[in-house]
């Protein structure tokens, strides 16, 4: 049975009175990155990175299932980056700056559209992709928001009625009403700018190219009533991963991690124990990249 409204709430509480850090701000370059990090450092980490209406705090039910696991899980704010190249160099500053060489990232929504690109640009920083409800490309948003050049100068009254727009109204399972409540607080937190940037990397014209990571360390997990991102892009995704692994939960709405935290938990574990469990393996045997152990 899923957690009560006030259980979920009780476990986020549980989560700030017992973080060691709480979230960390630091200044890396020209950014300030906020984040969540739990679990042992001596090991690639999975970094996850939210939609734009998500903050490094809706991802608190798998920091605090997974890094009791053993695995060491960072949760990220998307900094305020303006373009794509931005972002790429920007993230590469922050792993430099913790000491991490290698990483698995689980994004969702624009998340997932960021993880596919820095994947793409760095490729021997990726170990896995866990990629739920996101897209291949940005021309759909791009073509519904014709005053996208003018997000910079609009009010963050505006820019947040908008974004809430695009998140479902009307009679949800109370599981996802939660899921929706929590997130719709969480916007309530973000700046103009952190907004208007956001907005701007979701609409600016670009596409994910070819990837070197094999298909064997990509799972896809979608929800299969309704989300943001619309069929067709979600689709061309499966297409173009064609044999990644796949997770499809038959609920959850835009935020599974939050209102199906079990299953997303469970496809997290499985993504790493099976890279960990491959990579040992090319290790004793001097196997190619491309090999799959399987789940």
């Amino acid at each position: 049975m899923e957690a009560s409204f006030d259980t979920h709430v009780q476990h986020k509480s549980l989560f700030w009175l017992t973080s060691p850090l709480s979230s960390t701000k630091s200044n890396i370059g020209s950014k300030l990155w906020r984040y969540y990090d739990f679990g042992p450092k001596a090991v690639p980490p999975l970094i996850c990175i939210p939609g734009i209406a998500g903050t490094a705090d809706v991802y608190y039910k798998q920091i605090m299932s997974l890094s009791m696991k053993g695995y060491r899980v960072i949760s990220i704010d998307v900094p305020q980056v303006w373009n794509h190249h931005e972002w790429i160099h920007s993230f590469e500053k922050f792993l430099d700056s913790m000491n991490i060489h290698h990483v698995h990232i689980c994004g969702t929504s624009l998340g997932g559209f960021l993880a596919q690109i820095f994947a793409q640009y760095r490729p021997r920083r990726v170990k896995s992709l866990v990629l739920s409800n996101t897209f291949l490309e940005t021309h759909k948003f791009a073509a519904a928001m014709p005053w996208s050049p003018l997000v910079s100068w609009t009010p963050s009254f505006l820019l947040k009625r908008y974004l809430l727009t695009g998140i479902r109204d009307g009679p949800h399972e109370p599981f996802i009403a939660d899921s929706v409540d929590f997130v719709v607080g969480q916007v309530e937190t973000l700046s103009r700018e952190d907004l208007s940037s956001r907005l701007i990397l979701n609409v600016n014209v670009a596409s994910v190219g070819s990837l070197s990571l094999p298909d064997s360390f990509i799972t896809i997990m979608d929800t299969n009533d309704y989300s943001a991102v619309p069929r067709q892009l979600k689709d061309q995704v499966n297409e173009r991963y064609s044999s990644a692994k796949r997770a499809v939960l038959r609920t959850g709405g835009d935020f599974p991690f939050l209102s199906r935290p079990d299953e997303v938990n469970l496809t997290n574990c499985k993504t790493l124990a099976a890279t960990l469990k491959a990579s040992w393996s090319r290790t004793k045997t001097g196997s190619s990249p491309g090999f799959h152990t399987g789940w």
